[in-house]
């Protein structure tokens, strides 16, 4: 089975949203006390996401706010190099800086990492700065749930999807799942659920379906039950070593195991295995393949030190497939 998009669009994807700064330790198995040296790579979901999507030859666009310093002009200046359409970065005249996330790597198994969110420039995209025209000319928007955690960011996504909707553009909603840039639970839930109701595409862990549900332990059947009443027609849910599942509105259901790989870290995978599965679903793929795709290519990713600058090429990804024709659980969780 194959998803179909409109074809006379000029962009694969438009995300919006999130674009930071990831500070990964250079020194492996100690604590970030310890640690002296980090390396500097673009981050935040959607960015990453539309940075994998073109490294795998799709048309990205991006709509956000970056800082008028030199982290902004970098983020702006990598993102473009990269090959994505930079000209909806809007550039903050407020004073508001870059997100940094510092990661530490104890051990493949103990990961983690530690966020500076509080003022930056992403959250304060205002809704008159999305342009209609632009987001009129994706295939798909992408969506991650960060953006939806302050105001006036939330208004401004809020805006984007129903652009979205008005000019036949796909909605996408990964997740991405932050508790710290929410106040509670009960509204990241209200939020999550007012954008996944009106998504076409819901793509998140079982974890991130169970907080926009405010509840523990949820089934992924409730789960697409529930999204099917209302516009979803293709829901992933991952299960880290257990693979993942996409569930079409038409009923048939289609399931990926992880690819074994040597993991390096935990974080990064989510990002790369969207961008795959999309690019995987916007070339034509089966929605199994498109599966396949995001599998192989967030086990590439958490094998290597970054999350952008290691988001794989399309022989990278179809060299992994082939050479796991019959995959293997993934050594290591996913975040």
């Amino acid at each position: 089975m194959k998803y179909t998009f409109n074809e006379d669009k000029e962009f694969d994807i438009v995300a919006i949203g999130r674009a930071c700064i990831d500070l990964n330790a250079v020194e492996y198995n100690r604590p970030m006390e310890e640690t002296m040296t980090f390396s500097k790579y673009v981050g935040g979901s959607p960015a990453n996401i539309a940075i994998g999507s073109s490294k795998l030859g799709l048309k990205a666009g991006f709509i956000g706010k970056i800082p008028d310093d030199q982290h902004g002009r970098f983020i702006e200046s990598y993102m473009r190099n990269t090959g994505i359409d930079t000209t909806q970065m809007i550039v903050d005249q407020d004073g508001h800086k870059a997100g940094l996330a510092f990661t530490e790597i104890k051990s493949p198994e103990e990961c983690s990492i530690l966020m500076y969110r509080d003022d930056v420039a992403d959250l304060y995209l205002e809704p008159s700065e999305v342009s209609e025209a632009y987001i009129a000319k994706a295939k798909m928007l992408l969506v991650s749930g960060t953006a939806l955690a302050k105001s006036p960011s939330r208004e401004a996504v809020l805006k984007a999807v129903n652009l979205a909707k008005k000019h036949q553009v796909k909605v996408v909603f990964e997740l991405d799942y932050r508790p710290y840039t929410w106040k509670s639970t009960e509204e990241t839930s209200v939020y999550y659920t007012l954008i996944a109701e009106q998504s076409d595409i819901v793509i998140g862990t079982r974890d991130e379906f169970d907080m926009m549900e405010n509840r523990i332990g949820g089934s992924n059947d409730e789960s697409v039950k529930y999204l099917f009443q209302h516009s979803a027609d293709l829901v992933v849910i991952k299960h880290g070593v257990e693979g993942s599942y996409a569930y079409s509105k038409s009923g048939e259901v289609f399931r990926a195991k992880a690819y074994k790989t040597n993991v390096l870290k935990t974080f990064g995978a989510g990002d790369s295995y969207a961008s795959a599965f999309i690019y995987g679903l916007v070339s034509g793929k089966d929605i199994e393949t498109a599966l396949k795709y995001g599998s192989a290519s967030a086990s590439i990713v958490v094998s290597k030190h970054s999350s952008s600058e290691a988001m794989p090429t399309v022989s990278e990804i179809e060299q992994l497939v082939e050479a796991q024709q019959k995959p293997c659980d993934l050594s290591g969780r996913r975040r």
